[in-house]
């Protein structure tokens, strides 16, 4: 198995990590009813997708 050579220090430990951190949503508005939601998705409080009903929603 293999075992590092010697210890890492802190620094290039967080130079690592620091390529870890999450980035927020890129969220746009519902061109039918303006509730935000991820692109290219459907809808899911109306589900409707690029001006079409792909699922039906009960009211």
């Amino acid at each position: 198995m293999a075992v590092p050579m010697r210890k890492l220090s802190k620094r290039r430990t967080r130079m690592r990590a620091s390529h870890h951190a999450l980035t927020p949503r890129n969220l746009r508005a519902c061109d039918r009813c303006g509730t935000p939601g991820p692109s290219h998705r459907v809808c899911g409080k109306c589900g409707f997708y690029r001006g079409r009903e792909v699922v039906s929603k009960e009211d």
